[in-house]
């Protein structure tokens, strides 16, 4: 056993393979290609003496050797980041964090939190990607997104959730095709979020519970398009209200009178249990704190 011939490195890279399951998407998480985490984990072997894998039909799975050394080693790479955190803390942090939000958590609690995380952590790079809720957990199963922040429930044994509070919505359109709403002439047209998002079941349980026809239903899947759309006297349409504060305080849309009530929109913020690292766990603590009722206001 060549124990002095182990890198950092060597056991960062098995970490990962263990946290998100396959040599890919640790080296996708690593900013490396998987022809490099295969040959580190060939190294690994060969100065251990001992394999860490084995073939588990088309997937690579960790020997009881791989299981064993990943128990032993995630502490003590744990401590040693606190340790090295210790003399500058986390201002002195670096690496990539990427952080997956919906629109609607970008429109509200995500701006003045990046500020702050950027102000406290300077030398942390953050990539931020906007996309459904859907898309989000699966990224940040995958390890391709490290925090999340989503609408609705998030239930799975390999996330770690926290809530945030909860978004209002309303009924808006600009002020003329309100009026010839409210004045019964013909139905304009009505916009939801794709079927896949919180907002598409509410927008279905209000048309249920109105006088409005199924059929006028039209989808988007970006809720600033969908906006415009309203803007432009295209249609009604249920909108998170911090996305259209600038737009109610102008005029340009109004709310609509008499229409069914709608339910809030709960957000969670997420991240995998597996990951231990002090900044990610730093961040996730610091965003399980937001408010959006404060943010709201």
């Amino acid at each position: 056993m060549s124990i002095n011939r182990v890198a950092l490195y060597h056991l960062e890279t098995l970490l990962w393979i263990d946290r998100l399951g396959t040599f890919s998407a640790a080296a996708e998480r690593l900013n490396t290609t998987q022809p490099a985490v295969s040959a580190r984990m060939r190294e690994l072997e060969q100065r251990l003496g001992t394999p860490l894998f084995h073939r588990d039909g088309r997937t690579m799975a960790l020997t009881a050797a791989g299981r064993k050394l990943v128990r032993d080693c995630d502490p003590l790479l744990r401590d040693m980041q606190l340790a090295l955190l210790g003399s500058g803390g986390f201002a002195e942090a670096s690496g990539v964090v990427r952080i997956g939000a919906g629109e609607i958590a970008a429109a509200s609690c995500l701006p003045a939190f990046v500020a702050r995380l950027k102000a406290d952590m300077p030398n942390v790079a953050l990539e931020i990607e906007i996309d459904l809720t859907a898309n989000l957990i699966q990224q940040l199963l995958t390890g391709r997104t490290d925090i999340a922040f989503a609408a609705g429930p998030i239930a799975h044994p390999a996330l770690k959730t926290s809530p945030i509070g909860e978004v209002e919505l309303v009924w808006l359109a600009n002020p003329a095709v309100a009026a010839a709403f409210a004045g019964g002439e013909a139905m304009p047209p009505v916009w939801s979020l794709a079927s896949h998002s919180p907002i598409h079941g509410r927008m279905r349980e209000a048309i249920a519970a109105s006088r409005i026809a199924q059929k006028s239903l039209n989808l988007c899947n970006n809720a600033r398009m969908m906006i415009d759309i309203a803007r432009a006297g295209g249609g009604i349409g249920i909108f998170p209200r911090p996305m259209v504060r600038g737009e109610i305080a102008a005029g340009a849309l109004v709310e609509i009178a008499a229409m069914p009530a709608l339910a809030p929109v709960a957000f969670h913020v997420a991240m995998r249990v597996a990951d231990t690292e002090p900044v990610l766990t730093q961040i996730f603590e610091r965003a399980a704190k937001l408010d959006l009722a404060e943010v709201a206001v």
